[in-house]
């Protein structure tokens, strides 16, 4: 009976770990499921959107001194129409050359053109995991490990197709949030490519705007040695970003639903003032409603990011221009972002307009000063915007026609004018001893100009480069001498100095409100020269919160609507090395 029990207990105990192996085979199983349904339930929720979508790529070549740099690109922005799957309406009619003449972004690489062409739609696609069958039937998941991106606690799998499961099938990694189990993350590649079809290599995110809304937003993509055509290889980086989500929430809108209280006190219907417009006055005043009337436009196409700490930032920079030269500007000047990467900076009327990609770039505050001088000196020499934009039916028009229908370019006149002025402006500003980065950072962009052609073709004003009749003056603007050697020449040996910083750089941006602000990243210390990347693509590392607060807050430092002091500091564009994303 004793020999009985032992064998007896000794079968029990070599059956717990199967029973505790089943149970967790059967957990993760339970996992996966939800897993599962979750993203075809998100599949299915992202049809009812159709945000703008932005894919700018570089292509690189090999330096010795320092590594990858920009060898040509390729840009495409337009609408996604998610309802339709991966479709795309574009807002621009193609890339340039680096001449001037536009070319088609999109169609397949081919062995006999010898040559490699972009889909946009190839890079759209990279929003989903799998839109042919994310399922148990097609995949194997394998559980990884618990990881925290940012304060969200993920789990981690890796996802492998199964035999015959075809082509066009997701190899890779994904991360899922631990409590609705949303994919935020998945890093990898589709398989099954063919000598003209080539599937790239991605890394995904998406973002939490809101309870239970998780929303594509930022992909980054890189090949390094993908052999094609025979005998030729392909390197490149791309960053593909998606906004404007919420096509219904208008700054307008939300003022209308919102309660009014009548006052106490009768409301007067005729004034004893002056408050009649004089010839002038009523020509500011036209001219304010043709400025009022593009920039809601551009904000409705969701082309304009909504008012916020940046603007704050660059308004703080006119407002120390402004009080350092004496200078009395009405109407007020108005700063807002362009939510692009393309660098350019333009007028409309009294509102400064920088794109999202030139902020993202700017070294320092001086640099940025610099910038901004140049187009204050518009505003001061009065170059006016067309005034057919006060009359509201010449804003109707097709989303699709944005790009041809405004345009503020100045003239090559206006231009050289401008830059006069604005060394004038610097000269005595709180700048004016600080100029020496601004020049390295013009000339750097001069030099760089043939290879990232794409980035510095404007939308609707004007290309950086056209200043550098701005960047002579500010050498004479400045008592620190420039250093000729990083001006000149991109290969020169490592100095500690940054001339310009990567995309995204600086700012970062909310897919559902379009809401931007400063990043708020801490220095890295010493980096080394491979590290600086300046005007280069990066990938996107994002710090993922469970519910992304839409509040702006002001910027300690920044000047009110209400108040002008003498000189501010604009925060966050103290000179950095380039930030870690």
């Amino acid at each position: 009976m004793r020999i009985l029990k032992t064998v007896l207990v000794v079968l029990a105990l070599s059956a717990l770990p199967l029973r505790v192996a089943a149970q967790q085979n059967s957990a993760v199983d339970q996992v996966v499921d939800r897993i599962i349904s979750q993203e075809q339930a998100e599949m299915n929720s992202l049809r009812a959107y159709s945000p703008m979508v932005e894919t700018y790529i570089q292509n690189l070549r090999g330096d010795k001194d320092l590594g990858a740099v920009p060898a040509g690109d390729r840009y495409f922005m337009g609408r996604a129409v998610l309802a339709k799957g991966v479709e795309l309406e574009p807002l621009t009619d193609g890339t340039s050359n680096g001449g001037g003449k536009r070319k088609f972004f999109g169609g397949l690489g081919s062995m006999f053109s010898l040559s490699m062409e972009y889909l946009p739609q190839g890079f759209l696609q990279m929003i989903y995991v799998d839109t042919n069958g994310f399922d148990k039937a097609h995949y194997k998941f394998d559980y990884v490990r618990r990881e925290f991106l940012g304060e969200v606690r993920t789990l981690v799998f890796d996802v492998t197709p199964l035999p015959k499961a075809g082509k066009g099938r997701f190899v890779g990694r994904i991360w899922v949030e631990d409590q609705d189990f949303h994919m935020v993350r998945f890093n990898g590649a589709y398989g099954g490519g063919s000598r003209t079809n080539y599937y790239f290599h991605f890394d995904s995110w998406r973002v939490n705007s809101g309870p239970n809304l998780s929303l594509p937003a930022f992909i980054y993509s890189e090949e390094s040695d993908l052999n094609y055509a025979v005998a030729k290889r392909l390197s490149f980086k791309a960053q593909t970003r998606l906004w404007g989500y919420n096509q219904s929430a208008s700054a307008q809108e939300q003022e209308l639903s919102k309660i009014l209280i009548e006052s106490q006190t009768p409301i007067k219907d005729q004034s004893t003032t002056a408050n009649d417009f004089n010839p002038v006055m009523a020509q500011r005043n036209w001219d304010r409603q043709a400025e009022d009337n593009v920039v809601d436009r551009l904000e409705r196409l969701r082309m304009l990011a909504p008012q916020g700490e940046v603007d704050k930032v660059l308004e703080t920079v006119v407002n120390n221009l402004e009080v350092t030269n004496n200078l009395d500007i009405q109407p007020e000047i108005r700063c807002r972002v362009l939510l692009t990467s393309t660098l350019e900076s333009f007028t409309i009327g009294h509102t400064i307009v920088f794109s999202r990609g030139l902020v993202d770039v700017l070294p320092d505050e001086p640099s940025l000063a610099a910038m901004v001088a140049h187009e204050v000196s518009h505003v001061v020499l009065g170059h006016r915007i067309d005034g057919q934009y006060a009359f509201f039916d010449r804003l109707l028009f097709d989303e699709k026609d944005t790009f041809r229908h405004f345009g503020f370019a100045r003239t090559q006149a206006e231009e050289e004018a401008a830059n006069t002025k604005a060394n004038e402006l610097l000269k005595n500003s709180p700048y004016k001893d600080q100029l020496a980065t601004a020049k390295l950072f013009l000339d750097a962009l001069q030099t760089r100009q043939k290879d990232i052609p794409n980035l510095i073709s404007p939308h609707l004003g004007d290309r950086v480069p056209v200043n550098s009749g701005l960047a002579s003056a500010l050498v004479v603007s400045s008592d620190k001498p420039a250093d000729p050697t990083a001006a000149t020449d991109p290969k020169a040996p490592a100095k500690s100095q940054i001339v310009a910083l990567p995309l995204g750089g600086r700012i970062k941006m909310d897919p559902w409100s379009d809401k931007i602000e400063m990043l708020k990243s801490k220095p890295v210390g010493a980096v080394a020269e491979r590290e600086k990347m300046p005007f280069e693509v990066t990938p996107f590392i994002l710090y993922l919160t469970r519910q992304m607060n839409s509040s702006t807050s002001m910027v300690p430092g920044a000047v009110s609507a209400d108040s002008k002091p003498v000189v501010g500091t604009a925060p966050q564009m103290a000179p950095q090395p380039a930030p870690q994303r």
